[in-house]
């Protein structure tokens, strides 16, 4: 992550520094309690890697033998269904917690999975070697980012010739411009309540810390736990940031509600963009 101006009150790199942290506090925890044990997890992974790649399959094509990296992989999931279909998988993700949950998880799975602790803006120069036939992001990443340039100029480092970027996140319509309340679709209300063009960091708390058994609190505690700052994107700015680096706009995809054909109808909630280097 890298700095951007933020209000007078806020030191950038305390900001990252403290983002960085909660992401090693309780997160195999609540993989533990989202998906079970590793090894219970491998055992599901095993008997559908495709199902757990849906909807990327159509972008990602044929994986075997594919070089392939998953940044901010997270706790392996998708890297080890990849494995499972014959691909060499790499994940760089910079909480250790998640690279636990996935090592066990890929041996589990009975897999080879190369899983890199680090900042994703500072990899090796090993690793940025442009090697990999597929570099791939998904679903709440690009929020975690304040400068878009050097994460797409990473990815552009790490595509071989003719490799591919695919970029899967929340349609920024949705997260910057919409908000919804109602729990069934029929007394579901969508609301024009946001600025779509806001560039203001915003306080939230972690993807993972629905799944906490403490919901990321101690009792009795004052101390705010599983908070990071988001940026969030519009397209046009990730869409010309893919463009700077070099890379080759193949296709943008926005998509309604993939998991349900009456919530949200009409309403863009996520995208796919596919890139190639050249």
């Amino acid at each position: 992550m890298n700095e951007q101006n933020l209000d007078e009150q806020q030191d950038p790199q305390a900001v990252i520094a403290s983002s960085e942290e909660t992401w090693n506090e309780d997160t195999y925890a609540a993989w533990t309690s989202r998906f079970g044990k590793p090894a219970e997890a491998a055992a599901k992974l095993a008997k559908d890697p495709q199902g757990r790649l849906y909807p990327l399959q159509p972008y990602l094509g044929e994986v075997a033998g594919k070089k392939i990296m998953n940044l901010m992989g997270s706790n392996g999931m998708k890297g080890v269904a990849l494995g499972l279909l014959g691909a060499e998988v790499s994940i760089a993700d910079f909480s250790e917690a998640n690279a636990r949950y996935a090592a066990e998880l890929a041996e589990a799975a009975g897999v080879e999975l190369n899983y890199i602790v680090s900042d994703v803006l500072k990899l090796p120069e090993e690793v940025l070697n442009s090697s990999f036939d597929i570099v791939f992001a998904e679903m709440g990443i690009v929020h975690y980012f304040t400068d878009l340039a050097p994460f797409m100029d990473t990815v552009y480092r790490l595509l071989a010739s003719g490799g591919r970027f695919i970029l899967r996140d929340f349609h920024p319509v949705t997260t910057k411009l919409i908000s919804s309340k109602g729990s069934t679709a029929k007394v579901r209300k969508h609301k024009v309540d946001g600025d779509y063009f806001d560039t203001a960091l915003e306080e939230k708390k972690v993807s993972y810390s629905k799944y906490l058994p403490t919901a990321g609190q101690q009792p009795g505690s004052d101390v705010k736990h599983s908070v990071v700052y988001w940026r969030r994107w519009t397209l046009g700015e990730l869409v010309t940031a893919a463009a700077r680096s070099g890379l080759v706009i193949c296709e943008l995809v926005e998509e309604p509600n993939l998991s349900s054909d009456v919530y949200d109808k009409g309403i863009p909630k996520t995208f796919t963009l596919v890139a190639e280097k050249r």
